[in-house]
């Protein structure tokens, strides 16, 4: 039977003599993050802050010129407004900050944008988000992320052994915020559609983390006499064939979406397509290299309470 294979499993990379290498590149990654947090912030969207939202489609489908959009939306005066494109060429979604007062202030803002565009535009979709519960959105969304970390860590921790629960947080802590930090330094608009993308990212980094820390504790297991980091390698190159070809055929995926998906779907794919990039390096160079800071004993296989669900050649 032919079996397709685009790395071999015999493969000795020793990927642990870069870890200090990679060690530095993701500090590096993490000071480029907080100091982008520091100086320019998150570009909240109105998820989390409050304000008008507008989906308009030109009336005879031309092309929409954002550029002159923008200057008649900002002409209004109703403060600080994003203009974007939305789908096809011929719609553009706008965003308008929430205006001072109540409800009244809000449905007057949108009234007045409703008939500024009539003539040219129909109005596909509109939104409003009061600060109340924008605020209470970003505590959603905070806790969602932050639960989800400590769930993991107490899974990894019964699932193997503290110390690798504390490497696999490491690992996810770092993609998770480097994909943060990536939001705002390129200042893209950070809203609840990034919030699930940080936790779909979470989820498949740990998944590929799983898969390379079953490996290792069954090495660890069946090569006593070799020392870990040997062991370590070994593992990581066992299932470096899985771990390309799942990244690989997943980022096919994330960049048609990118592409072809709309306005609305790009910068979920965009974090998703990092996530994938960062998930998959911080496995081998994070999750495993950390591991090599603890002292983890092998122990005898009648004393193992379970099992490795890696029983064959993956």
């Amino acid at each position: 039977m032919f079996r397709f294979n685009i790395i071999s499993q015999n493969l000795n990379i020793e990927f642990l003599k870069f870890k200090f290498f990679a060690l530095l590149f993701s500090l590096i990654l993490i000071v480029i993050t907080f100091s982008s947090l520091f100086l320019n912030g998150l570009n909240l969207g109105i998820d989390f802050k409050g304000g008008i939202l507008v989906e308009f489609r030109s009336i005879e489908n031309k092309v929409v010129n954002i550029s002159d959009f923008r200057k008649d939306a900002k002409s209004l005066g109703l403060g600080e407004v994003s203009v974007q494109e939305f789908g096809k060429n011929t719609d553009v979604l706008l965003r308008v900050q929430k205006q001072e007062g109540g409800n009244k202030e809000q449905v007057e803002a949108l009234n007045k944008i409703k008939n500024f565009f009539k003539d040219e535009y129909t109005i596909r979709r509109t939104e409003f988000v009061g600060p109340v519960v924008g605020e209470e959105l970003k505590e959603a969304g905070i806790t969602a992320v932050l639960l989800s970390l400590f769930l993991i860590l107490i899974y990894i921790w019964f699932r193997f052994e503290w110390q690798f629960s504390i490497a696999a947080i490491f690992a996810l802590s770092h993609d998770v915020l480097t994909t943060i930090g990536l939001f705002s330094l390129l200042n893209l608009e950070f809203n609840l559609a990034i919030v699930a993308a940080l936790l779909t990212t979470a989820g498949y980094s740990i998944n590929d983390t799983v898969v390379v820390f079953d490996r290792v504790r069954e090495n660890l297991r069946r090569y006593k006499s070799q020392q870990n980091i040997v062991i370590y390698n070994r593992s990581i190159n066992e299932t470096l064939s899985r771990t390309v070809i799942t990244s690989l055929t997943t980022l096919l995926a994330l960049f048609v979406i990118y592409f072809f998906g709309g306005a609305v779907l790009k910068d979920f794919a965009l974090a998703m397509i990092w996530g994938v990039v960062i998930g998959t390096y911080s496995s081998i160079f994070i999750a495993v290299s950390s591991l090599t800071f603890f002292k983890i004993y092998k122990g005898s296989e009648d004393k193992d309470k379970s099992k490795s669900v890696l029983e064959h050649e993956l």
